[in-house]
């Protein structure tokens, strides 16, 4: 069995994207569930040089439980980058984040 959804979100001016997609499957008595999410910002700058850039960031985090046969694992990262187009800078903010969990004999109730 697999459950998929798919959500696409865009700002009226067009400078804000939401991508999220979910995702529910059972094969071999494994249930498996994954998230994606992606979140875009556009902002037009004057002058790159004077703008502060955030840092970029890294995420991970993996957890395991034998007991419950359960495995879970995140990762977001955020980052941001300048481009150019007809004549004007932008900058790109980005940030996607994976969600997958994993779990042993467990069933699928909608």
């Amino acid at each position: 069995m697999r459950n998929l959804l798919f959500r696409n979100l865009t700002s009226g001016d067009k400078k804000k994207r939401v991508i999220a997609s979910s995702e529910v499957t059972e094969r071999e008595g494994i249930r498996s569930i994954i998230n994606r999410h992606f979140v875009c910002i556009i902002k037009e700058v004057k002058d790159a040089a004077t703008v502060k850039r955030p840092d970029p960031y890294l995420y991970v985090f993996k957890e395991s439980n034998t007991r419950l046969r359960l495995q879970k694992f995140f990762c977001r990262i955020k980052g941001s980058i300048f481009t150019v187009s007809k004549g004007k800078i932008y900058l790109v903010l980005y940030m996607h984040s994976l969600k997958i969990c994993l779990q042993e004999g467990a069933k699928i109730t909608v």
